[in-house]
């Protein structure tokens, strides 16, 4: 099948040049066509889609800014290329900040033409790609996406739908593996920020004197090393969003930098005092107990506070355990798809994987999916076939459930029950109030539990 090549408007009152560039243009391919005034320019945009308008700007009557202003109306996915004379380069730039992607100035060179047009075809494809790529996306993290119908994880959902079509900034907690990211990425694509970007950056997994360049950007000889300018990311995600993830790793010297940020949205790069204005959204995430660093002194509380305007807290795997066949048969269709393979899980083994307390949660399970669709050789994935880690973890479960205690049934109630309480503090970073919900208890209650039993916080180091 023949490329469909791009079809281009050349328009202009001079006849000589209206041939020239009509000529240089069709010996490379383009379907051309040719207007001699605006108002024949108008009557063709109207009758025909051009994917390339090139139009003088000094004619009589009808001039290239009215059909520039013409194009933009009426054609917003064409695009304009002005062709100007001497004297009228305020004209070409006044065309510029009109919607024109550039400027040929007279007399015309038949290979600054093309190369024009094709700088100028180049960025529309691109554009088209960049608009379907965010269509992907927009379907990819629409909320019917989601996987799960547990009670916790459909509150979250209602939460992200609610606050996707606010600027309110949002504080997403959970453990490593739960999906933060995911969250971020629904909120942003499901917001009418949708079509300008979100950059994502993980603030621990980059050194701190390297961080605040990553974020702000910085002028050349900021520092050693710095050979040019370059743009941060606050910049780069001017209109909209900013995904902060580790925000809990951020040094108190960018916690004070990122509260101006969200107070006033306003920064400068490093090594430069102009001032940058930005209008974005900021999404953060953590797997800390940032109560407990701010009480600690290595968060700043005021900043806690600026980014827990929405706080979006996302349950661990275990607290969702309806969700996990669900998430296995999501992963299956995905992996099979992908390896091409056709397997599925014996019945044994997803009990097993129901009872498995997923220390990784979703991305664990996603891992372990995987990793059973490529090494399993028969259709059917058995229980020999999920890594012994698993198996280990669910039997000792299963011979805590039913070994009869040597000491008394109350001791053993009571040492079961002083582990649960242990486990729970541990989980919340021995915070009491997120414990005794995880207990599903008073925190009252709970705390009389620790008096009781005498239960310490391991020093750090122990």
């Amino acid at each position: 099948m023949a490329k469909l090549m791009p079809k281009i408007l050349i328009v202009d009152d001079d006849p000589e040049i209206l041939e020239i560039i009509a000529e240089v243009l069709k010996e490379e391919g383009y379907a051309v066509d040719t207007a001699s005034s605006g108002t024949g320019a108008i009557k063709h945009i109207d009758d025909e889609f051009y994917d390339l308008v090139v139009t003088d700007l000094k004619m009589p009557e009808v001039d290239g800014m009215m059909v520039l202003r013409h194009v933009v109306d009426r054609s917003p996915d064409t695009i304009c290329i002005i062709l100007t004379g001497y004297g009228t380069i305020d004209g070409a730039v006044e065309a510029i900040k009109t919607g024109a992607f550039d400027y040929i100035s007279k007399p015309v060179k038949p290979g600054e033409i093309l190369i024009v047009v094709e700088k100028a075809l180049r960025y529309k494809h691109l554009e088209r790609e960049n608009i379907l790529l965010r269509r992907q996306l927009r379907k990819k993290y629409r909320f019917e996406n989601f996987v799960g119908d547990s009670e916790p994880i459909q509150k979250v959902f209602e939460l992200i739908e609610k606050v996707s079509d606010t600027d309110s900034t949002v504080l997403i907690t959970g453990e490593s593996g739960t999906g933060k990211e995911l969250i971020a990425k629904a909120i942003h694509y499901n917001s009418d920020r949708r079509d300008n970007p979100m950059v994502v950056i993980n603030c621990g997994a980059i050194p701190e004197e390297l961080l605040e360049s990553e974020l702000f950007g910085h002028e050349k000889g900021a520092f050693t090393g710095a050979h040019k300018s370059r743009i941060g990311r606050f910049e780069l995600a001017d209109g909209g969003t900013i995904f902060l993830d580790e925000i809990g790793d951020m040094s108190p010297n960018l916690q004070i930098k990122l509260l101006r940020v969200l107070q006033e949205q306003k920064f400068e790069r490093v090594g430069s005092t102009r001032t940058i204005q930005t209008d974005i959204r900021i999404i953060a995430a953590t797997n800390q107990d940032l109560i407990s660093a701010a009480n600690n002194g290595t968060f700043r509380e005021d900043l806690y506070y600026r980014l827990n305007v929405i706080p979006i807290e996302v349950p661990p795997l275990r607290e969702r355990r309806s969700d996990i066949p669900l998430l296995v048969d999501f992963f299956l269709k995905k992996f099979n798809e992908e390896k091409q393979k056709q397997k599925g899980f014996a019945p044994e083994t997803m009990d097993v994987l129901i009872q498995y307390d997923w220390p990784g949660n979703v991305r664990e399970l996603e891992n372990l999916v995987e990793r059973v669709v490529i090494l399993t050789n028969s259709d059917e994935i058995g229980l020999d076939d999920l890594p012994e880690s698993v198996r280990e973890d669910v039997r000792a479960i299963e011979s805590a459930e039913t070994t009869i205690p040597k000491h008394g049934f109350d001791n053993a109630v009571e040492e079961y029950e002083k582990k649960l309480i242990l486990k729970a503090l541990d989980e919340t970073n021995w915070v009491k109030a997120k414990a005794a919900k995880l207990l599903n208890m008073n925190r009252t209650t709970l705390i009389e539990k620790i008096k009781k039993k005498k239960l310490q916080r391991p020093s750090v180091g122990s």
